[in-house]
């Protein structure tokens, strides 16, 4: 039996994150956005042999048109890395990407791998939200058991909201502040280590003729953080879900396009390509909540990923919780007692965008980088789950 080993990462980054559907990246690949982040991972550790890469791990909670037929083994060979690098594609909604870095760490720390590909992409430019075919199975409308399954994700944060007492106020003040530190984030240049600069190409017909300009410009800030949100103006906004309810646009997570890499490997993989460590992988957990509160699942999630880890929700410096909507985030901030100023504190998916399957890749990017930057020891990705579940994984600085 191969001994438990521990699971490094050794390179992160993440792409800008655009707005959908008429943002920045409206016209750029999911798998090109893959696989611009792959190739940045990549030159982060110039010593590793392309060949030791056993397989890629890629989250996608959409895994169809531009970003189907396996966009995990596409993306690696576009990329070009050798044949011998496999690719397979997980969907687990929103923590697809966390998802994808805990299995090829599982992988390592059971000893079928040495070297490992983590990350998603997603583009909600170009696939729509549901999908481009939803069905439904009919069984989920037959009795009220199940009927949450099909709960819209900003219905589910109006449930939350009335259960855990979340006001309007609250929602508006939480993704206010979301924007100012994401603003306050890019003033002072704290996204540079986690981001991979993407080229855009873009074509305009010239007038007269049937000839087209091509111009390229290079994008390195995400696109949605705003210095001009104020509390006047969130609460201006009415609600989109439910007509008396509280969750607005502007208190919602902006859905996005974006990708992150990450590669992991293991000791002896360290030592025999002289690898610097950045972070170990600590602990994954997930849990099950009712479908139509699936907006708490990480306060379920947490706890067991703390107990698995060994440690207290004291010993987390920084904590990545995915802002699904601000009513979910603040429920579970109240409800696990969670030091706020150890929470996003470079902004979250309100502010910054959700490209669902990439996000827990993109998040765990920013966490790693920044536990490196602030000398923290422990930090920790959360995200809700369509459906209801929440996932959490921990990450130890070496």
């Amino acid at each position: 039996m191969k001994q438990i080993q521990d699971a490094y990462i050794v390179a992160a980054t993440r792409t800008p994150i655009g707005k959908a559907p008429k943002g920045m990246f409206r016209n750029t690949r999911p798998d090109d956005l893959l696989v611009a982040a792959i190739r940045s991972a990549m030159l982060q550790v110039p010593n590793l042999d392309p060949k030791a890469i056993e397989d890629a791990i890629i989250g996608c909670a959409l895994p169809e048109a531009e970003q189907g037929l396996n966009v995990a083994r596409i993306a690696v060979l576009l990329a070009g890395l050798p044949n011998s690098t496999g690719g397979v594609t997980i969907n687990r909604f929103c923590s697809s990407g966390l998802n994808a870095v805990a299995m090829a760490a599982d992988r390592i720390r059971v000893g079928e791998a040495d070297v490992m590909i983590a990350g998603g992409t997603e583009s909600l430019s170009m696939v729509p939200m549901t999908g481009n075919k939803p069905s439904f199975n009919a069984r989920i409308f037959e009795t009220d058991e199940n009927i949450g399954i099909a709960y819209g994700m900003g219905l589910t944060a109006e449930k939350v909201a009335t259960q855990w007492k979340v006001t309007r106020a609250m929602q508006d003040q939480f993704a206010y502040e979301s924007h100012q530190k994401a603003i306050a984030a890019q003033k002072a240049g704290l996204f540079a280590d986690e981001m991979t600069t993407i080229d855009i190409l873009e074509k305009f017909p010239r007038l007269g003729t049937q000839e087209l300009d091509v111009r390229t410009r290079s994008v390195s800030l995400d696109e949605g953080p705003r210095a001009d949100s104020s509390l006047e103006a969130l609460a201006k906004l009415r609600p989109v879900f439910a007509t008396k309810g509280s969750v607005t646009a502007g208190n919602s997570s902006q859905t996005s396009d974006g990708a992150g890499a990450l590669i992991l490997a293991s000791e002896r993989a360290v030592k025999q390509f002289n690898l610097t460590p950045l972070v170990r992988f600590v602990s994954f957990a997930i849990r099950g909540v009712p479908p139509e509160i699936m907006g708490i699942g990480p306060k379920e999630a947490i706890p067991v990923a703390l107990k698995l880890a060994g440690i207290k929700k004291e010993d987390i410096g920084w904590i990545e919780l995915n802002e699904a909507f601000a009513a979910q985030a603040v429920a579970v901030i109240n409800d696990l007692s969670l030091d706020t100023s150890k929470v996003n504190p470079m902004g979250g998916a309100i502010a910054l965008g959700h490209p669902l399957g990439a996000t827990g890749a993109i998040r765990s990017a920013t966490v790693v980088h920044a536990m490196r930057r602030n000398n923290l020891k422990y930090g920790m990705v959360s995200m809700c789950v369509g459906t209801g579940m929440g996932a959490a994984g921990i990450f130890e600085r070496v």
